[in-house]
This record gives structure tokens, C-alpha cells and sequence, in this order.
């Protein structure tokens, strides 16, 4: 019951439901109950001027009874639809006859007219009128008889509304429900919208109570996509500017490098060094993040995945030659698909940076690429110590950085991989290279094929 009344607060389209269909049971009872008794009144005058229309035939035909019978009946082969005509016996005029002449025992002093009176533990309806000749007689029905009929009359009458009522209270819950379709589909519509996505909210297709709220939201996702562009820019303009200066410092650090320096100095000036390397290199990245979170849509071209992964290798095979790294694509075919070549460019060459800095000297770093199911699975796999099972929710938030890793980084770099992501309408999947030890890390990208290959 608790239940009940919590979904009956809460549901606007249930309460609706809920009072449409009290408002339909309660009209319906009421009709029922006034067809009903209109019925079965109706019913109980029919018969009565059945018993007038007797009594006026006899009239217009001079019909009397037999002089030696006192009463007769009319049936129509139902023992209980007997109708019996009887004279009125006179105490003065006529001796007392027996039951058989007299069925139905009856006032001398009865009035004209109808009368409702008991016999022999029965009911009869009785019509008591005085013929032209003077003789009066008596027209009687059994009253459970009559009774039968108008309450089956009367309950033909319910049978309509019996069943329309049902029918009709499915048909009001549907037309609710229908009517609540278009809220319900814009509801998961929004549900599907990655964070990025802050368009305004169609409301053409809406009823007009709704309109103004959804109007509301479009004027607050117009002043949150401001905001948001506005950080960005701040975030851009912020890291444009600062990378003059981070210049100037590694010239001036390389001069002087160049010096006569003491052990101590030159040691210091090292870690200066990577410390200025460590803020470019936080620069560049952010410099992409506030790229690849830009509300602008990109521009599809017609992209090469092996050609991409050429690209992307000749720009990072030094940094995995200086590691002594394994780098190289295991398989590829000639697979080619419709999307943003900078943003997949930029994307791959993230997961492959990030694979060599954290995969130790000696380790492999593998690309592939394969269609499956219409989608393009793009691979990069790397023997590091791989991502625990704990980690991986929070691994795409920007500078989160698992604890203990001795890499220098931004903690921006699989940020950028999960923005440019779900521009493209990709898929990440994390798993580990070696399923049994749990170590390594293979990140598999699921593009849609929108080209043949």
C-alpha cells in the first residue's frame, strides 16, 4: 500500500491514470445503477398493461366466463406465465365455490384497479375492473414471475456497460501511456547524450505544458555551453601563453648546459631540465584536451588505418628507441573508415605514448587493427604493469594518476583518449595483455565502418 501511494505522489501519469479510471468506474456504476432501476420499472409497466390489454379485449369481444366457472387461465406453454382471469365471487348473490372454481383467493370489497396481494403463500399482480354487464373480474399474475423478467430485462441492460467499462479503462491507460511517449523518449534521448553534447532539446514534437520546461533547459544549456567554452579558452589561451616562456627557459637551460658547471650545479641543472620538459609537455596536452573538448564538429574524411599507424610510428619510434621498446603493428589490413583523421591521429598517438612510457626497457608495444561485427577494432597492446580492476573507473579523469608510477606525465593523456572518443562515437574497452598474471594493458577502440574497405 506504501507503494501504492509513493507511485500515486510521484507518477504524474500514473495519478492521471488512476483518476480517469475512478472518474469511468464511478459514471459507470452510476449509469448502471440508473439503467437498472429505469429498466426495471419500465418493465413492471409493460406487464401491467399487459394485464390492462386483457381486460380491454375482453371488453371489445364480449368475452364472459362460463356460467358454471369462475375463473380460467392463458399460458403460453410456461407453467410460470399464467395469467388468470377469475370472477369476483358476491357473498350475497353466490354461494361459496370451491379452490378449484376459485384459485386465487381474493377480497369481495377490492376496488377497480391494480393491486399487489398475497394467495396461497404466493404474490400476484391484480387487475380488478367491472365489465359493461356488471360481473366483475379479476386478472392476475404471479409476481415472482414478473419479478424474473424485469430483472433479467434490467440486467441485459447492465451487460453493455460490463463490458465497455474494462475496454474503456485499457483504452485510457494506453492513450496516457501514448501520451506520455514523447517525454519518455526525450528522456532517454538525453540519457544517451555524452557530457559534450549540449545541444538544445527539440521540443516541436512536445505537448505545449511541457514546452516552457524544456524551453528552460535549452536557455540553461546555452549558458552552461558558454561557460564551458569559456574554460576552454581560458584553459587554451592560458597554455598558449605559457609556452613562450617554458621556451625561453630550455634555451636558457641548454646555454647553460653548455658552461663550465660544477657536478653539483650540473646535477641540479638535470633535474631543472626535466622539470622544464615535464611543463612543456603539460602544455601540449592541455593544449589538446581543450582541442579535442572544442563544441566545433569535425570534419569527416576518408582515413587509411595503416597509413595512420605509419604516421603515428615515425613519430614516436625515437622515443621507443630510447627505451629499447618493441614497436610495431602485429596485423593490419587495408581497412578504411569515414571520421576526423586529426582526432583519430591524435588519439592512437596518445594511447601509444602512453603505452611506451609506462611499458619498462625491453617491453613491446603492438598495434593492430581488424573489422568485426561491421566495426573496426583498433588495438594497442604494451607489457607494462598494466591498469588494476580498481583504477579503471577513474583512469579517464583528467590528472588522475595511479599511485607508485615513477613515469613523469599530465595524467591528461587518457583524458584526451576519452574525449576524442566520444566525438567519434567510439567505444573504449580496457583489458590486460596477459589475462592470466593481470599484467599489461590492451585498450581496444570500436569505430563504426562507415566506409568500405
Amino acid at each position: 500500500m506504501d507503494g501504492f501511494k509513493k507511485r500515486l505522489n510521484t507518477s504524474l501519469q500514473f495519478r492521471l491514470s488512476f483518476i480517469l479510471s475512478i472518474i469511468i468506474a464511478a459514471v459507470a456504476v452510476i449509469a448502471g445503477v440508473f439503467s437498472f432501476s429505469s429498466t426495471l420499472d419500465e418493465t413492471n409497466e409493460l406487464q401491467d398493461d399487459v394485464l390492462y390489454q386483457i381486460a380491454e379485449l375482453m371488453d371489445q369481444q364480449h368475452l364472459i366466463l362460463a356460467p358454471d366457472s369462475a375463473s380460467t387461465s392463458l399460458a403460453d406453454g410456461d407453467d410460470d406465465s399464467y395469467i388468470i382471469i377469475q370472477r369476483l365471487a358476491s357473498p350475497i348473490t353466490e354461494p361459496p365455490r370451491s379452490t378449484s372454481q376459485h384459485p386465487l383467493l381474493l377480497p369481495i370489497d377490492l376496488s377497480d384497479g391494480l393491486h399487489t396481494l398475497k394467495s396461497h403463500g404466493s404474490t400476484y399482480r391484480v387487475l380488478v375492473k367491472t365489465q359493461p354487464s356488471g360481473e366483475r373480474i379479476a386478472i392476475a399474475q404471479e409476481a415472482d414471475f414478473r419479478d424474473k423478467i424485469a430483472r433479467e430485462s434490467a440486467l441485459r441492460t447492465l451487460m453493455p456497460f460490463l463490458i465497455l467499462m474494462p475496454i474503456l479503462l485499457l483504452i485510457v491507460t494506453h492513450l496516457v501511456r501514448q501520451m506520455f511517449q514523447p517525454i519518455a523518449g526525450l528522456s532517454r534521448e538525453i540519457d544517451r547524450r555524452s557530457f559534450e553534447d549540449l545541444r538544445p532539446v527539440p521540443d516541436h514534437h512536445l505537448p505545449t505544458e511541457v514546452r516552457p520546461f524544456i524551453i528552460a533547459i535549452n536557455r540553461l544549456l546555452i549558458r552552461l555551453a558558454r561557460s564551458r567554452e569559456a574554460q576552454r579558452r581560458f584553459v587554451a589561451d592560458a597554455a598558449h601563453e605559457l609556452r613562450s616562456p617554458m621556451t625561453a627557459l630550455s634555451l636558457q637551460a641548454e646555454r647553460l648546459d653548455e658552461s663550465d658547471l660544477p657536478p653539483v650545479a650540473r646535477e641540479r641543472l638535470t633535474v631543472l631540465r626535466q622539470g622544464i620538459q615535464r611543463g612543456r609537455n603539460l602544455l601540449d596536452q592541455l593544449l589538446s584536451l581543450a582541442k579535442a573538448q572544442s563544441a566545433a564538429e569535425p570534419e569527416p574524411s576518408l582515413v587509411s588505418i595503416p597509413t595512420l599507424y605509419r604516421r603515428v610510428l615515425e613519430d614516436l619510434m625515437p622515443q621507443a628507441q630510447a627505451k629499447h621498446i618493441d614497436l610495431g603493428v602485429t596485423s593490419v589490413s587495408d581497412i578504411q573508415t569515414q571520421t576526423n583523421a586529426l582526432d583519430l591521429s591524435t588519439l592512437i598517438r596518445n594511447l601509444v605514448d602512453n603505452a611506451i612510457r609506462y611499458t619498462p626497457a625491453g617491453g613491446r608495444v603492438d598495434l593492430s587493427a581488424c573489422v568485426r561485427d561491421d566495426m573496426i577494432e583498433l588495438c594497442v597492446v604494451d607489457t607494462g604493469p598494466g591498469i588494476p580492476l580498481q583504477e579503471r573507473k577513474r583512469i579517464f579523469d583528467p590528472f588522475y594518476r595511479i599511485l607508485g608510477t615513477e613515469q613523469l606525465g599530465s595524467g591528461l593523456g587518457l583524458a584526451i583518449v576519452k574525449t576524442i572518443a566520444t566525438r567519434l562515437n567510439a567505444d573504449i574497452a580496457l583489458g590486460f595483455s596477459d589475462a592470466a598474471a593481470q599484467t599489461g594493458l590492451k585498450v581496444t577502440i570500436r569505430l563504426r565502418q562507415n566506409a568500405p574497405a
